[in-house]
């Protein structure tokens, strides 16, 4: 048992984010605090479990362990907490479970007269972000006083003409220089993009704020007191939204009492593995419905989660809901495509005779002609059942001599194929925590995905509400479209042209796509 009291000691009076742990070793609740000591020694004072909520008692009466991530301010703590529990769901925390996220800044510097956008999600669009901001009012307040300090337009068209320009007043009320009909020319228009892009990386920002704070003196000096107002609020504004916060993108920059590589070399070792582990790959089944079935594989490298090589699917060949038979597809569909995808760079190794596949597979790594690297280890999510069915694949592929295991999550046994006996690691080993780290990890990839596709089959349905409507003519109108918002947006012209929907079935189609 860990000496909570003991390791409480040593938690520094600094702001951060702690994980609460349960006897398994499982991550139960997350938290941010200014003060850690102060924060997390809370939950271990007696008078603390004699005034809580039935909720809170249960916790505080569950954690067995905890661990702690470091950052720099009480704005870095509000983002790492939000990714930590949109990762982990941990079953006592309720709020920022949901798929809501801090909001961010965007722009896309290539288009001719960039503009600043508000966006929840990070694309790879090719745009320029910043953020996530965790103080949603201030930055609302800070991107209005931009747009109008800069002349920058705020209208949706990505360009803007004259046509546009003609229901703007943005121009008149002096808030937008108006590129679109050349009242500024596309040179100076975009140096003025500049300047505001500067003030949101935090270049230039001190002299920025002196400048508003005298100008905020000079107001009051002269008694006026609403403009001196106004700029109180700009420089509040603008601390609270430049106040440097990292976004914690990768799991790598997240800073953590974890230590992946030693936990890594635990591993090797509890394993009894002659090779290190560099690569893991773990694999997990969701069942929601026999209609619901897919799957996850999640990658780690050097311990740490590598969301490039995350890979989901559909389960394809099984009927109901059968675990065995699902392990078995996924691991087949993703190893024969390693070796398909191996096999077509490198031609010369089909007539290869005198290697096995895997022995052929570690060369062409090392060689770096392989696109596709085998993993150093297999994980399966379940017991015996679910890692004889992926072992059997593997033995199918010639990958018999890939080391596979499969965890158990009832009492966290170590499964290997052909040994009776399980392996139980002690709970506060670095070994056991890095594998549910990536069993979780495969868990919550896998939850996510057969939420993503309920949610897009219960919009679908919809269509079954429309007249004339059939299986066929539903799939093929949303092959055409992508969308039922797509279809409800379509012309009766757009519809006819769809395979197997007439002038009749067309006219239905729109009238019901408008309520009618």
């Amino acid at each position: 048992m860990i000496d909570l009291k003991a390791k409480l000691r040593t938690v520094p009076h600094q702001p951060g984010v702690y994980l609460m742990k349960d006897r398994l070793g499982g991550i139960i609740y997350v938290g941010k605090a200014k003060d850690l000591r102060k924060r997390v020694g809370n939950y271990f004072m007696p008078s603390r479990k004699m005034t809580a909520d039935v909720k809170t008692r249960a916790l505080i009466e569950t954690i067995c362990d905890f661990d702690l991530h470091l950052v720099r301010n009480e704005e870095e703590a509000l983002v790492l907490e939000s990714k930590l529990i949109k990762q982990y769901r941990p079953r006592y925390n309720i709020a920022l479970r949901d798929d809501k996220r801090y909001l961010m800044v965007k722009i896309k510097l290539h288009d001719p007269f960039p503009a600043f956008e508000i966006t929840r999600l990070k694309k790879d669009d090719g745009a320029r972000y910043f953020g996530p901001f965790v103080h949603s009012a201030a930055l609302q307040s800070t991107l209005e006083w931009l747009n109008r300090e800069f002349g920058l337009r705020t209208c949706r068209p990505r360009i803007p003409t004259e046509k546009d320009y003609r229901h703007c007043h943005a121009d008149i009320i002096r808030k937008c220089s108006a590129p679109c009909i050349g009242r500024i020319s596309p040179e100076a228009y975009r140096e003025n993009v500049a300047d505001a892009v500067r003030i949101l990386e935090g270049k230039g920002k001190r002299d920025r704020v002196n400048q508003l704070k005298e100008q905020m003196q000079s107001a009051a000096a002269r008694m006026d007191f609403e403009k001196a107002a106004k700029l109180r609020d700009i420089i509040d504004n603008l601390e609270k939204t430049l106040n440097p916060t990292r976004q914690f993108n990768k799991a790598h920059y997240v800073p953590s009492t974890v230590n992946p590589k030693q936990d890594v070399k635990e591993l090797q070792e509890a394993l009894g593995m002659d090779e290190p582990i560099h690569v893991m790959e773990c694999f997990d089944i969701s069942n929601v419905s026999d209609n619901h079935i897919v799957a996850s594989m999640v990658r780690f490298v050097d311990g740490v989660p590598n969301n490039q090589g995350y890979r989901r699917y559909r389960i394809k060949t099984v009927t109901g809901q059968n675990d065995f038979a699902s392990m078995a597809e996924v691991v087949r569909r993703r190893y024969s495509r390693i070796l398909l995808e191996n096999t077509k760079a490198n031609p010369e190794v089909a007539a290869e005779t005198q290697e096995s596949p895997i022995a052929a597979l570690r060369r062409l790594a090392k060689e770096g002609k392989s696109p596709i690297h085998l993993p150093n280890l297999v994980i399966v999510d379940g017991g015996k059942g679910q890692l004889s069915a992926a072992y059997d694949e593997l033995k199918r592929l010639g990958l018999a001599e890939l080391p596979i295991v499969g965890l158990a999550k009832q009492f966290e046994e170590i499964f290997s194929p052909g040994e009776s006996e399980s392996l139980r690691l002690d709970h506060n080993t670095g070994a056991l925590k890095l594998m549910q780290r990536i069993r979780d990890e495969a868990h919550r990839f896998a939850n996510n995905y057969n939420e993503l596709l309920l949610s897009r089959r219960m919009r679908e349905s919809l269509l079954d509400d429309c007249p004339g409507m059939s299986r066929k003519r539903k799939e093929e109108l949303l092959r055409r479209f992508g969308s039922v918002a797509k279809i409800r947006k379509a012309s009766i012209p757009a519809l006819k042209a769809v395979p197997g929907i007439g002038p009749k079935t067309a006219e239905q189609i729109y009238q019901w796509s408008r309520g009618s």
